[in-house]
């Protein structure tokens, strides 16, 4: 009769499954992939322009220049009027007027009056 005895491993085995323990295995290469570089933001991906963040841009702009402020206070009002009714018409027709303005102190090279500040009243218009 022969006896078939565990072997070493089956008790090794057993003895780790009571206790939950794992037996650390040789170590393998990982294989290193390369890093790749962020992608970089598109042009596309920019912020969405609010327009009575602009005009109030456009407000604040108008009173450090001291120009046109007839126009300032048509903004005031229809800031106003934007916040009570959320009808951004008026301030579309005020950014638009502004918008002319800035565009003729652009060219006269106004300190303050930058192209990106003409960019983002024309995006906020559209």
């Amino acid at each position: 009769m022969v006896l078939d005895l565990p072997s070493l491993a089956d008790g090794l085995n057993f003895a780790l499954l009571i206790t939950n323990k794992t037996l650390p295995m040789a170590k393998t290469i990982a294989k290193t992939a390369e890093k790749k570089a962020p992608a970089k933001k598109s042009a596309s991906k920019a912020k969405v322009v609010s327009i009575d963040k602009v005009c109030s841009d456009i407000l604040s702009k108008l009173k450090t220049l001291d120009i046109e402020h007839q126009l300032q206070a048509n903004i005031e009002w229809c800031l106003g009027s934007y916040s009570y009714d959320n009808n951004a018409t008026g301030l579309i027709e005020a950014a638009t007027m502004a918008l002319g303005v800035f565009n003729v102190e652009l060219a006269k090279k106004t300190k303050g009056v930058t192209a990106t500040f003409v960019a983002s009243i024309e995006k906020a218009i559209k």
